[in-house]
């Protein structure tokens, strides 16, 4: 499989299966932050779920998903699997990955985006007051796991492909621009921590 193949499947699992969830959860006072477990060998979705930190303030996206994912009755090998996240994780979720056992993981947003797009800074805070590391500090590619951007993944399209997924793209950030005017308008109401 070529690598914007599967950049166009991540951004379907994005638009069709997590975004309908982060509705939801941003609806309820959750951040706007999910995630989605999918198979290495078609591609097929295994699960996705969406922040829940109303419930719990260690619910982000990826470790909701991960608790979602190990109350399954018969789930596959993590070696099997693509994790895909809607924004590039934070250290929390990065060592809940690592600890589950994911070999790869793959991302929409990033730490800046977060940041700057969805006045969410805490990601890059918490690296640099706590880790030291500057944004993108980490290593992408380790003994553990490799990471990329969907974006990335993206860079060895055809024209016509390309112009295809900017357009999906395009949608998936409107829609979670909308989606975070309504979190950020509604965030003082819920006891989130770090809001």
């Amino acid at each position: 499989m070529k690598r914007h193949e599967l950049a166009e499947r991540l951004l379907t699992v994005i638009e069709k299966d997590i975004l309908p969830l982060t509705e939801k959860g941003v609806a309820a006072g959750n951040k706007v932050f999910g995630a989605a477990i999918l198979r290495k060998s078609d591609l097929s979705l295994v699960l996705a779920e969406t922040n829940n930190e109303t419930e719990n303030p260690l619910w982000h996206g990826e470790v909701h998903t991960l608790k979602r994912f190990y109350e399954m009755a018969e789930k596959p090998d993590t070696r099997d699997l693509i994790f895909l996240s809607t924004h590039e994780p934070c250290s929390m979720c990065l060592s809940a990955i690592t600890w589950s056992g994911f070999d790869n993981f793959y991302y929409f947003f990033s730490h800046e985006d977060s940041r700057d797009a969805f006045s969410i800074p805490h990601d890059l805070k918490i690296l640099k007051e706590v880790f030291r590391l500057e944004p993108g500090g980490y290593a992408r590619k380790n003994a553990f796991w490799s990471s990329a951007s969907i974006r990335e993944l993206a860079q060895d399209a055809d024209p016509d492909t390309r112009k295809r997924l900017a357009s999906q793209d395009a949608r998936i950030r409107a829609h979670y621009d909308r989606l975070s005017d309504t979190y950020q308008a509604g965030k003082d109401n819920n006891d989130i921590p770090l809001n």
